[in-house]
């Protein structure tokens, strides 16, 4: 399978296409011992985010978002909790092929929380373009789609998982 060249997020807009599919993915929420917030800058799409991405077959929700993580950003992590489950259908993806387009996914997101247990920080071209810990107070300087930064404030609040 070939990577997608572009990727358009819609967040509650009238005028988003109509989904065409369903997919499972998980999200990891990292802070470091400062209370910084791990992001990554998508390849496809310019977009702040954590590190996220689509569970394969076999594969369990958390060993997805501990690969993630590892592919996206080259740190290893371990899984500590859960942050919460996403699935508002006013979130939708487009994936693009140049112009023509291949996919409008209604996304179902597991958002865990996890700390890094080793490796360094070194993104995959392919996936991220810049890796970086982002102290809360900052956020606000970094695009961030919606749904993302949803996950992010829950990370922050701590509590219960956040369930939709």
């Amino acid at each position: 399978m070939t990577k997608r060249n572009r990727r358009i997020d819609y967040w509650h807009d009238p005028d988003a296409p109509m989904p065409t599919s369903r997919k499972a993915s998980a999200s990891v929420f990292v802070l470091d011992d400062s209370g910084r917030v791990l992001l990554l800058r998508r390849a496809d799409n310019d977009l702040w985010t954590i590190p996220t991405g689509g569970i394969k077959k076999g594969e369990t929700v958390a060993q997805c978002a501990v690969r993630e993580c590892r592919e996206e950003t080259g740190l290893e992590v371990e899984v500590t909790g859960i942050v919460g489950v996403y699935s508002d259908p006013g979130h939708v993806i487009a994936y693009m092929h140049g112009k023509k387009l291949d996919e409008v996914r209604q996304p179902i997101n597991v958002c865990l929380r996890a700390r890094v247990t080793g490796g360094r920080l070194a993104p995959d071209p392919r996936e991220a373009t810049d890796v970086a810990w982002v102290a809360p107070a900052e956020l606000d300087a970094y695009r961030i789609h919606p749904a993302i930064l949803r996950r992010i404030q829950h990370g922050l609040a701590g509590g219960e998982p956040y369930v939709e």
